[in-house]
């Protein structure tokens, strides 16, 4: 259910593959991001609360066909460790319960980005969520966004390539849009459960 396996592009769902044929390789599992807020309705409140059920029993399904999780890597988190959680607890709550969790069991959380890398993407970004009108500076903006995007994602993927040791697993918790190259020769796991859909079809109809 929800189970996308992928080396470095999605290629679709198939079965779960054996452990063996995975024992000595570094793998990550990626988890895509979802956030909610203080005020926001309580059908979508319910939706993000089943969404994150959904991903700790696949979590440990994962664990339990590939082994324990190692490392653990975060969209904006600057810092490691304790630090780490404590600045991911500010960030995101839903996912700073499951990081908490799983470092209790022995995982190293570890900081995945540099600030200044991703706060140059976010602006951008935002710059473009204002609904430029002239086609000329939304061109720029939009090459801006993109080569700041590029080397934000490069230096996750380097971050993920120097500190995930041979045969260590790894969760990496990210905005789904990311185009992140993971290095060839770590074995991808996508996590798609059944409502991140129906969070897309929240989302969607309000946008209409």
């Amino acid at each position: 259910m929800g189970w996308v396996y992928q080396m470095s592009e999605r290629i679709g769902k198939i079965e779960r593959p054996s452990a063996e044929r995975f024992k000595g390789k570094r793998k990550i599992c990626f988890i895509p991001l979802v956030y909610t807020w203080e005020d926001a309705p309580e059908d979508y409140k319910t939706l993000i609360k089943r969404y994150w059920e959904e991903i700790r029993e696949q979590t440990a399904n994962m664990e339990e066909k590939v082994g324990k999780i190692a490392k653990i890597y975060h969209e904006l988190l600057f810092l490691s460790g304790e630090n780490g959680i404590k600045e991911l607890e500010k960030l995101n709550k839903e996912s700073y319960e499951l990081v908490r969790g799983e470092c209790e069991k022995g995982a190293e959380l570890v900081g995945t980005e540099e600030r200044e890398l991703a706060e140059a993407c976010t602006d951008w970004e935002r710059c473009l969520a204002i609904g430029l009108k002239n086609e000329k500076v939304r061109t720029k903006i939009s090459k801006f966004y993109m080569d700041a995007s590029e080397e934000r994602y490069r230096y996750v993927a380097e971050k993920i390539g120097e500190t995930l040791k041979d045969g260590e697993n790894g969760i990496l918790f990210f905005g789904e849009r990311h185009w992140i190259q993971f290095p060839e020769e770590i074995e991808v796991f996508n996590v798609y459960p059944p409502a991140l859909d129906d969070i897309h079809r929240w989302l969607r109809d309000r946008l209409i």
